[in-house]
């Protein structure tokens, strides 16, 4: 199809002339003999590639036509003409958003040089409009599938950490679950303390494998069942050092690295291995240090049975900034009793059916 141009002047033998001279030239035309009736032919939906405009009219001239129509119809190119032979005036059209101007009288050359330099300046705008879009739409569509695969990968990952956390379960018996039970209290406390979303399962990552570089430790140690020597108890504490070792190398766990490395401080410095105070522990970590603390007194072990949630909770406040951070603890209070004592269960259940399931396939 021919470019379709509107032809604006209110002079009927120049509209006829410039029309005549583009309609020569291949090009599809439409006239209007002022402004208001160029305006009523645009809104009655026609579609001009460009309009070409007399810049002095009666009722509406170029400059108020061009401001009435550049934002509805950004892709038409507007070219002013005018016989006023002052250049200040063309370029205060262009200014106002005009492709370009003609002085008349111009010859027909002048026209249909002008005419193909605006079309082509609007094929390229629309092309690089269009190329932006499907540019964007493809950019949109390689990000959703690489979240997707993302996700993928991170479901991957945890079901190998699960994989890991169980096998220090079946090598530590005494704590059976506990990496389930703390990484699940810890993601209460971190909700209940309003935590981004988006720092959660680093978190959960690393209250998950706190205890991994046990498996670094011998079994000897690990299952002693009495008091631990002096010297078996240095290296019992190495296994928060040797589980930063082991996470750290693992790019999807940098993060979480460091609270496997810093479970063991205490908020008032007396913990271990680096001795870190307050803020120095990371976030992550004190959140756990209140969990765990949490999980263990309510579990039986072969040297005590279990406490009351309130007895862990009175103790909790009682080593509130000594081994605690206030603000963890504070949240952690705010949270109904009820809440452990479901995820305990629920968590208790999962294991059985994973036991069962095991059991099931051997």
């Amino acid at each position: 199809m021919p470019d379709r141009i509107l032809v604006v002047d209110d002079e009927e033998p120049i509209r006829e002339i410039v029309a005549s001279m583009l309609g020569t030239a291949g090009y599809a035309c439409k006239q209007a003999g002022s402004g208001m009736e160029a305006l009523a032919v645009l809104n009655s939906g026609e579609d001009f590639e460009l309009m070409l405009s007399d810049l002095m009219m009666a009722d509406l001239d170029g400059i108020g036509l061009l401001e009435r129509t550049k934002e509805k119809y950004p892709d038409m190119p507007v070219v002013m003409v005018t016989a006023v032979h002052d250049i200040s005036v063309a370029l205060a059209a262009i200014r106002n958003g005009a492709y370009d101007y003609l002085l008349k009288p111009f010859e027909r050359e002048q026209l249909l040089n002008t005419v193909s330099r605006a079309l082509e300046n609007r094929r390229l705008k629309v092309e690089n409009r269009n190329y932006q879009t499907n540019l964007e739409s493809l950019v949109k569509a390689r990000t959703e599938q690489l979240q997707a695969t993302v996700r993928e990968l991170e479901r991957s990952y945890d079901m190998t950490l699960e994989a890991l956390g169980d096998a220090l379960d079946m090598k530590d018996a005494e704590t059976e679950g506990h990496s389930r039970r703390v990484t699940a209290f810890t993601i209460v406390i971190a909700k209940a303390m309003g935590l981004p979303p988006e720092q959660i399962p680093t978190i959960a990552r690393g209250a998950f494998l706190h205890d991994i570089g046990k498996l670094a430790i011998p079994d000897a140690i690990l299952r002693k069942p009495g008091k631990l020597t002096p010297d078996e108890m240095a290296v019992m504490k190495e296994h928060c050092f040797k589980g930063y070792q082991i996470v750290k190398k693992i790019p999807f766990l940098v993060e979480a690295c460091d609270i496997v490395y810093s479970h063991q401080e205490r908020f008032d410095g007396t913990g271990y291995p680096r001795g870190l105070k307050g803020e120095e522990i990371p976030l992550g970590a004190r959140i756990f240090s209140v969990a765990d603390t949490l999980d263990a007194m309510t579990v039986d072990r072969p040297y005590r049975a279990k406490q009351s949630y309130q007895a862990a909770r009175e103790e909790i406040v009682r080593w509130s900034d000594k081994q605690f951070d206030p603000d963890v603890v504070k949240a952690f209070l705010e949270i109904p009793e009820d809440i452990w004592e479901r995820l305990r269960k629920d968590i208790d259940s999962q294991i059985s059916r994973i036991a069962y399931s095991a059991g099931a396939k051997g």
